[in-house]
């Protein structure tokens, strides 16, 4: 059984991933679905007109769009008040499917649970609060850049050290590239730790220039683990002695 205690009332994390089933974690899936219109009516869908114009419309279209919504750092300190508002619009652009689809799982395997146990508002809250955190935390590293930073990592990472927190145990199913994608359960604290490793490995020799912002992950992930030891505290976390499910993952 997985117990945890709160103002003198006990339940499960089972429990507690079905009472998220039934309310149907309203802000995760709100999160999901605003993450997903918002690309589809971005000129990356390739849904938009500008496919119609020509390949190098489409180009500038797509370069626009990153520099109207997403996080420039050299901008950011700059103090405009567009700029200051980027590190929210980002947490809603993605770059590309594979990227958005990325994300969304783990959104999805780790938010519904999470925002059951902290609360809706609270979630929320929570999720805008560290993924903008993330972003200039990434920012603030890469302060001369001019490369655009786009995408919900940072505040994803964040659901991934909140969970870790508060469901340290519960058992996820997980696909591991180099055992051949075999589908294996682990507790929680495992995955989430194994990938915490491999984007702290990886932002150490990652640059400031295109591709994976793995320091915004690692600023995120921090961030999450602590709001969730802030908010909840050691009285309140879940014990999980490893019967739980919830959905698959890719670390």
């Amino acid at each position: 059984m997985i117990e945890w205690r709160q103002a003198d009332r006990r339940t499960t994390a089972g429990r507690i991933r079905d009472a998220a089933a039934a309310s149907g974690a309203p802000v995760t899936y709100g999160l999901i679905a605003a993450c997903g219109v918002v690309f589809l009516i971005s000129p990356l869908s390739g849904f938009g007109g500008a496919t119609h114009r020509g390949e190098d419309a489409l180009l500038a279209a797509r370069a626009a769009y990153f520099e109207r919504w997403g996080v420039i750092p050299a901008e950011l300190w700059e103090g405009s008040a567009h700029a200051l508002v980027t590190p929210f619009t980002a947490l809603f652009v993605h770059g590309s499917w594979l990227h958005l689809l990325g994300n969304l799982l783990f959104l999805y395997v780790f938010g519904a649970m999470a925002e059951e146990r902290m609360g809706r508002v609270r979630f929320a809250l929570f999720y805008v609060g560290c993924g903008y955190a993330a972003l200039v935390c990434y920012a603030a590293a890469h302060a001369a850049s001019e490369q655009t930073l786009v995408g919900a990592s940072g505040a994803i990472s964040a659901v991934l050290g909140a969970f870790l927190y508060l469901f340290p145990k519960a058992r996820v199913t997980s696909l591991f590239p180099f055992l051949f994608f075999l589908p294996l359960r682990f507790p929680a604290w495992i995955v989430l730790v194994f990938w915490f490793v491999l984007q702290w490995a990886a932002a150490q020799s990652a640059g400031s220039g295109p591709g994976v912002a793995y320091l915004a992950h690692v600023a995120g992930f921090a961030a999450g683990f602590l709001c969730a030891w802030g908010l909840h505290g050691r009285r309140t976390r879940v014990k999980v002695p490893a019967t739980a499910t919830e959905g698959d993952s890719q670390p």
